[in-house]
């Protein structure tokens, strides 16, 4: 592996080193109270410009986290919706410094590290890594986020794309409040403080079918296959009242259009009908493409409905009907969905300097743990790739474990190839898994996925794949650790069989959800 192969894994573990120094406070400097963390929602639209006088159009979304009032760092999505290359997504790591200078005006500069592709984009993004520097001005509003312009820069190392272009970019500012480590000592010590307020979330993995119409043609002009089934997950928060903001991302496991990928952004309004069962409505739009379907420029609009039924207090079965098409290509497709959810609450600290222990009666610790991960597969079948099957393949991406007791938790990750010339290849996956201690400092996991993956020339079948993982994990701190895997990951519809080498940068936290 070359040195430009090595760059996104070593930022990787900068990025989750610096969230353990700063992104969540060392409780034991203030054991009283907590202080919420500052974070952002960030959109940027920028246009590309691609050899041979082609533009691309490419919108981000990442969500960043303040260390101090210097610097941010988080996680981000970068994906075309305009031109001719619906489908080139990435995903990656973010981080920004900035100064401010004056009241509500701020200067900043951020850089992106990612991998990804997509869309007839090997020559374009060559094994996958992206690099996106930026330059510019943001302005703040009262109440309605910040608005900044500026210049950016994108280069895929591996490949001919090279860009310099203005781009506008959008904040919306919150507070989160979360704690570092897992050993965490509630004070008792204080007088009485106000019950603080949950605000509404729901987590769903969600389980999606697209009938497509007759009339849609794929890429190549051939006839698209009538239906397509996606895996993925769904994140919502409650806005306002009955409004909410929703998030998901979704990848093809069946249909014939392995590789296909979409990560949608939008609202609705949600109207109970008892006390257990809701309607909602929804509209969303992102980027989304690959597999051979003719999704244009990549932008997707989908609208629907969904009616909720919870089973438990903390668990629901959500049955929706919509409709999705692309505004710039031929696709479109009726949606029907089925969604396993757990409804929670965190604490609406927003307006918060500081939060008293007291004040979180009514909500529980949670232990969670994210991983800066990268991941190299090697042949295990002669004929696992289309193209350089004597290449490995290495991997840049993100996994979030929920520990639902000291030794089992449940898993997701997203990952999307940097090198190996497999450029578009991307993969999400959800599992469980368990973890045993060794000795003081050292313990060994175990861990099952399964979900959707595809593109680059991996002989994925539909894009079902599964994995398994065996690990062996050091911990440095209360917070940071590291995780070496090894494991097998194949395609029970195709030739793709791979064995995994992983090595993982831990970060452990304690979020709080109500009871």
């Amino acid at each position: 592996m070359n040195r430009t192969d090595r760059l996104p894994f070593a930022t990787a573990l900068c990025t989750l080193a610096l969230c353990a120094s700063g992104l969540a406070q060392d409780l034991g400097a203030a054991p009283d109270a907590l202080k919420p963390t500052p974070a952002s929602w960030r959109l940027t639209s920028e246009t590309l410009k691609l050899p041979g006088a082609e533009t691309m159009g490419l919108v981000g979304g990442d969500l960043l986290f303040d260390l101090n009032e210097h610097l941010r760092l988080g996680v981000g999505s970068y994906g075309a919706v305009r031109g001719d290359r619906g489908g080139f997504i990435t995903l990656g790591l973010a981080g920004e410094a900035r100064q401010r200078l004056g009241n509500a005006w701020t200067a900043h500069t951020g850089l992106y590290v990612g991998a990804g592709g997509g869309r007839s984009s090997n020559t374009l993004a060559g094994g996958g890594l992206m690099l996106r520097a930026d330059l510019g001005l943001s302005y703040e509003t009262a109440g309605w986020g910040s608005f900044g312009a500026g210049a950016s820069h994108v280069r895929f190392p591996n490949g001919t794309l090279r860009s310099t272009q203005p781009y506008l970019q959008y904040d919306y500012p919150f507070q989160t409040l979360i704690g570092s480590g897992w050993s965490l000592t509630p004070s008792t010590g204080g007088g009485p403080a106000p019950a603080l307020a949950a605000r509404a979330q729901e987590f769903s993995l969600v389980l999606r079918e697209y009938r497509i119409a007759s009339s849609v043609l794929r890429n190549d002009g051939q006839a698209q296959t009538a239906s397509m089934q996606l895996m993925g997950v769904q994140w919502l928060s409650g806005a306002q009242g009955p409004w909410f903001l929703q998030l998901e991302a979704e990848g093809a496991m069946g249909g014939q259009s392995n590789g296909y990928m979409q990560i949608l952004a939008g609202g609705g309004y949600r109207m109970a009908l008892t006390s257990s069962t809701a309607l909602k409505l929804h509209a969303a739009a992102g980027p989304a493409g690959g597999g051979g379907v003719d999704a244009g420029g990549g932008l997707l609009l989908d609208a629907g409905l969904a009616l909720q039924q919870k089973i438990s207090s903390h668990n629901a079965l959500e049955f929706s009907l919509g409709e999705v098409r692309t505004p710039s290509g031929s696709f479109k497709a009726r949606s029907l969905a089925l969604q396993v959810t757990h409804l929670f609450g965190v604490p609406d600290a927003q307006s918060a300097d500081a939060v008293a222990w007291r004040a979180l009666d009514g909500f529980d610790t949670e232990h969670l743990r994210a991983r800066a991960v990268s991941q190299t597969y090697f042949k295990a079948d002669p004929q696992w790739r289309s193209g350089n099957p004597q290449l490995s393949v290495s991997n840049l991406g993100v996994q979030l474990d929920y520990f639902a007791s000291p030794h089992w938790f449940l898993s997701g990750q997203g990952l999307a190839a940097y090198a190996g010339q497999a450029g578009a290849y991307m993969t999400g996956m959800v599992g469980a898994g368990t973890q045993w201690p060794l000795a003081q400092r050292w313990h060994v996991e175990g861990e099952m996925l399964v979900g959707a993956a595809g593109g680059g020339g991996v002989a994925v079948g539909g894009g079902l794949v599964g994995q398994a993982n065996a690990s062996i994990g050091l911990q440095l701190s209360n917070s940071l650790g590291l995780l070496a895997s090894v494991g097998r990951i194949t395609a029970p519809r195709g030739n793709f069989k791979a064995d995994v080498a992983g090595l993982a940068l831990t970060y452990q936290f304690t979020g709080f959800s109500a009871r």
